[in-house]
């Protein structure tokens, strides 16, 4: 017999599951600030993966199958779509001139705030849909906006510079130079200073934000059940900080991943939209998105274009670096 994903015993497991995973990544394996090595990465992503995937078995045998194609077409959705993501913590990193030891810190806490912030969301977005169901179409129409703005290259770029929360915590909160102390905040003269590695934490938060309104309403287009919306979005996260270490110096190779990611958007809208009509079963959903996601990974792979290496992104990280 399946169990109710509404039971606040699986909310209370899984949180405290992921706050030990969490302590024990932070204080056994990343005491000590270093680089983290292509190896080293290479292991945490298959660590998270597996437990993802793990997870993933448990909630179709105790919440039951249909359940269980729920949580992996949101966590691949999420998955997708956080590999812009990656780019803007290339892009952060790069602007801020954060040494390589710390980049894994900065990851750490922006990924436990976004776990917070993202659990906000979903409950509100949760609530919203139960009160005024029509919310669905409109999370919809906006995929497909987005996916199409995707599709002809019109993303708003990312500029740190110009981040209105970076830019008010740079006006009011006093700030050390450099980041020797490799924290977030310090003491001279009796006086706490935080340090540029604060401020960087306060770009990456606030990105998230925008990242978690498109993710968010893609995944509600998968379910609306807020226990695997959220949870497949958290296994998600966790995995990206792996994955950026492992991909960073390759990412630009997948050019045309970001036309898949827009497909993807643009699919989950239109099933939501014709949902009135017509309902696209919830394991077709997970093909179409695999095959698009997969698709485009390969063709990137295979036949990539002449100018790969001079992507929008890269010339943006460039340019934001020579001008510091």
């Amino acid at each position: 017999m399946a169990h109710s994903t509404a039971n606040p015993v699986f909310w209370i497991v899984f949180f405290a599951a992921v706050l030990l995973l969490m302590a024990v990544d932070l204080t056994l394996f990343h005491r000590k600030a270093h680089a983290v090595s292509m190896r080293e990465a290479s292991v945490w992503a298959v660590v998270w993966v597996t437990l993802s995937l793990a997870f993933g078995g448990g909630v179709h045998f105790y919440f039951g199958p249909q359940k269980g194609i729920e949580f992996f077409a949101g966590y691949l959705v999420e998955y997708a779509l956080s590999v812009d993501n990656l780019f803007v913590f290339i892009l952060l990193f790069s602007y801020f001139a954060v040494p390589a030891k710390l980049h894994h810190k900065v990851l750490f806490w922006g990924i436990l705030g976004a776990l917070l912030m993202r659990l906000a969301f979903i409950l509100v977005g949760t609530a919203l849909i139960g009160r005024f169901h029509w919310i669905l179409y409109i999370f919809g129409a906006f995929l497909v906006f987005t996916g199409i703005r995707m599709l002809r290259g019109k993303e708003a770029e990312v500029e740190p510079g110009k981040n209105p929360v970076v830019r008010f915590f740079r006006r009011m909160v006093p700030l050390a130079s450099g980041y020797d102390s490799g924290t977030f905040c310090v003491t001279r003269a009796g006086k706490m200073l935080f340090t540029p590695l604060a401020l960087v934490l306060v770009a990456v938060e606030t990105t998230d934000v925008v990242f978690a309104m498109d993710s968010i309403p893609a995944v509600f287009g998968v379910t609306t059940d807020p226990f695997i919306v959220y949870t497949s979005n958290v296994c998600a996260i966790l995995g990206l900080r792996s994955m950026y270490f492992l991909l960073a110096a390759s990412i630009e190779r997948f050019v045309y991943l970001g036309i898949g990611v827009g497909l993807v958007l643009m699919f989950i809208g239109i099933k939501m939209l014709v949902a009135i009509v017509y309902s696209i079963s919830t394991g077709l959903s997970l093909c179409v998105v695999g095959a698009i996601l997969a698709g485009s990974i390969l063709i990137s792979l295979v036949r990539p274009p002449r100018a790969a290496s001079s992507t929008p992104d890269s010339a943006l990280i460039r340019s934001d670096s020579n001008e510091k």
